[in-house]
């Protein structure tokens, strides 16, 4: 999937620093894969998007250089845990991410 505001990583391997990933759990509403898929690639820059789950529950996996702002964005969806994010060119250098 190409994002409007991204890089293919065949350009820039590390062009999105971090690997940002979560958990989401319905709060008020149902989970919509397409509608924070959509959201995502029209507000946000980075790359490697990945939305799956379903209306109860969803796993967000993107690549991008402000990590707060994803997480902000996830926690108006629901509730947000198990989240992960790694600096990639950390781990690039045998760091811990």
């Amino acid at each position: 999937m190409v994002l409007m505001n991204s890089i293919e990583p065949e350009e820039n391997e590390f062009a999105y620093r971090y690997d940002t990933q979560m958990l989401i759990d319905r709060r008020d509403r149902d989970l919509n894969e397409d509608e924070m898929r959509s959201y995502i690639t029209s507000h946000f820059e980075g790359n490697s998007l990945v939305v799956a789950g379903d209306e109860e529950t969803m796993k967000l996996h993107f690549h991008t250089n402000k990590p707060w702002e994803i997480l902000e964005y996830a926690s108006t969806l629901g509730w947000i845990y198990d989240i992960v994010v790694e600096d990639m060119i950390r781990q690039s250098d045998g760091l811990q991410g």
